[in-house]
C-alpha cells in the first residue's frame, strides 16, 4: 500500500459516516485505534441522528449530527456549523450521494475515499486520495484500510461502548441472572431485500429454548412491521417469550445483550451490537454474505446459507458474484433450517455452561 506520510500526526481529522447502526459499530475499533496512535489529534464525526444515540457517550469525539429528515435545511445548518473550519484529513467512509454532497461542505487538505471498485454515485470526484487493498473483505476490514492509508497498521480492537448504570439496571430487571437468549428477529425493511427468517421457524427455536428453561427475550425497533412480526411469532409459541420489541433504547438494548448468553439475529444492526457487547452472535445469513457483513467475532457460529442461496437463485458461486451482491428472492431465508440454528445454539450454550 502507498501509505501517506506525516512529519507529525494531523491536528484535526473528520470522519464522515452517517449510518447505519451496524456500520457505526464497525467504526468503533477504528476510533479506538486512532485515539491510541494519535492521542492529540482532534476527531470530529459527522453522524446520523439515530446512530448518534448509540455512540454519544464516546469520550474525546466531537459529534456533528446530520438529520436527513430535515432535507435541504440540514445542509444549510451543517454549512453554518462548519463555516470557517478546516481539517487536515477527511475520511469519506460512506458511499452515498448524500455523503458526497456533505463532503463539499467540509474543507480538508486530504479527502480520502473508496477506490474505484467500491465507489459509486461519482464518489471519486469528491476525494483526492483513495484507499487501497483487497476489496473482498469484511466491512470492518475495509474501514481499517482508511487509517492504513494514513500509515497506521496496528489495530486496537476495543469496542469502546459500555452502557450506563440505568441501562444496566433495566437489563438486570428483565434478565435477573437467568440464562437468557435474545432474539432480534427483524432487519430493517427495504424493497426487494428479504432478510427475515420465517415466523414459524423462530417460534420453533423459541419453544426449544424455553423447554430447556432458558429465558427468551425478543427485541427490535419501534417500526410497526417489527412489532407485528414479533407478535406473530409469539402467537405461534407454546410459551410466551418476553416481548421488548419497540420498548428499549439502543443503550438499553446494548445492556440487555451484555447480560445475555447469546443473540440470534439476521443481517441487521443489533447483530453487530452483540459483537460490541462481547457475546456470541448466531447470525442468520442467506440473502447476504456474512464474510462481508456478518457479526465480526462470531463468523464461526453464523449460519451461512449464502453460497447455496446464491447458486440456487442467481446461478453463481461466491467467487463469480459481485462482492456484496444480494440474493433477492422472498424464499431465500428458508434456506436456513431450524436444525441449523438449534445446532449452533446447542454448541454455543454448551460452550458457556
Amino acid at each position: 500500500m502507498n501509505a501517506l506520510t506525516f512529519d507529525q500526526p494531523p491536528e484535526s481529522l473528520c470522519i464522515l459516516r452517517l449510518s447505519a447502526i451496524g456500520d457505526v459499530t464497525h467504526m468503533l475499533p477504528v476510533i479506538a485505534t486512532l485515539q491510541q496512535q494519535w492521542p492529540d489529534t482532534k476527531i470530529s464525526w459527522i453522524i446520523g441522528t439515530i446512530e448518534y444515540q448509540l455512540v454519544k457517550s464516546l469520550p474525546g469525539i466531537e459529534f456533528i449530527i446530520f438529520n436527513k429528515n430535515n432535507g435541504f435545511a440540514e445542509y444549510k445548518k451543517l454549512r453554518k456549523t462548519l463555516s470557517g473550519r478546516r481539517f487536515d484529513v477527511l475520511l469519506m467512509m460512506q458511499v452515498a450521494l448524500r455523503a458526497n454532497l456533505i463532503s463539499l461542505l467540509i474543507k480538508a487538505k486530504l479527502k480520502i475515499g473508496y477506490d474505484k471498485k467500491r465507489a459509486r454515485d461519482f464518489h471519486g470526484w469528491f476525494c483526492n486520495q483513495q484507499i487501497e487493498g483487497p476489496y473482498r473483505v469484511h466491512v470492518l476490514d475495509t474501514f481499517f484500510q482508511f487509517i492504513e492509508k494514513l500509515g497506521i497498521t496496528r489495530r486496537n480492537m476495543n469496542w469502546l461502548l459500555k452502557p450506563e448504570e440505568a441501562s444496566q439496571q433495566f437489563a438486570h430487571q428483565h434478565i435477573n441472572n437467568q440464562p437468557t437468549v435474545i432474539i432480534n428477529p427483524c432487519s430493517s425493511a427495504r424493497k426487494n431485500n428479504w432478510r427475515n427468517w420465517p415466523i414459524q421457524y423462530y417460534a420453533e427455536v423459541i419453544d426449544s429454548l424455553m423447554q430447556q428453561d432458558i429465558r427468551v427475550i425478543l427485541t427490535g425497533g419501534p417500526d410497526s412491521n417489527e412489532i407485528n412480526f414479533s407478535r406473530d411469532i409469539i402467537q405461534l409459541c407454546s410459551k410466551q417469550p418476553v416481548d421488548l420489541v419497540g420498548k428499549t433504547s439502543l443503550a438499553q438494548l446494548l445492556a440487555l445483550l451484555e447480560q445475555a448468553r447469546c443473540l440470534i439475529a439476521p443481517d441487521t444492526g443489533p447483530a453487530h451490537m452483540g459483537t460490541v457487547a462481547g457475546i456470541p452472535v448466531i447470525g442468520l445469513y442467506a440473502s447476504s454474505n456474512p464474510e462481508r457483513s456478518g457479526p465480526y467475532n462470531s463468523l464461526q457460529i453464523t449460519v451461512n446459507a449464502y453460497p447455496q442461496a446464491l447458486q440456487k437463485f442467481n446461478h453463481k458461486t461466491v467467487d463469480e458474484a459481485r462482492w456484496g451482491q444480494r440474493v433477492r428472492d422472498p424464499e431465500v431465508m428458508k434456506m436456513i433450517s431450524v436444525d441449523d440454528v438449534i445446532g449452533h445454539l446447542n454448541s454455543c450454550l454448551g460452550n458457556q455452561s
